[in-house]
């Protein structure tokens, strides 16, 4: 299946970013490769059994608001664990676990505006791969 999103990856744990278009995903996927992820797709992302790779003509691009469009160093592949919905509101302050269920994935919500928002990120992926255990909240066993 193709979705409309983008993807970056830390190691081979791929994050999942959607949104209305505008809402921020390639600015924040750009964030994220300053917090040692790398871009998989910016756009369209082609994703089959967990596998998030970038579509052929769009491989490596990414799109900066602003500037244009980029080539840079990319993965060909991601194991996705985790799925980011972008929202301009204020998430929950102590969210429900939620998954997604056509992927399989966790799922949190974040406005990408907010201070940190790669930090978040960065922590979520952490906490839904196990590493880092989470009391109350999206990953609260």
């Amino acid at each position: 299946m193709q979705m409309h999103g983008s993807c970056a990856a830390r190691g081979n744990a791929g994050v999942l970013l959607t949104g209305p278009p505008g809402a921020g995903k390639s600015s924040l996927v750009l964030q994220l490769l300053r917090h040692g992820f790398r871009l998989v797709a910016d756009d369209r992302v082609d994703i089959e059994a967990g596998i998030a790779r970038p579509p052929a003509d769009l491989a490596g691009l990414l799109e900066v608001r602003g500037l244009g469009i980029v080539r840079l160093d990319h993965l060909s592949a991601a194991h996705l664990r985790l799925l980011v919905r972008l929202t301009d509101g204020a998430p929950a302050r102590l969210p429900a676990p939620a998954r997604d269920t056509a992927l399989n994935l966790p799922v949190v919500e974040l406005n990408p505006g907010w201070p940190g928002a790669p930090d978040r990120i960065a922590l979520a992926l952490d906490c839904a791969l196990g590493a880092v255990p989470m009391l109350a909240g999206a990953f609260a066993a």
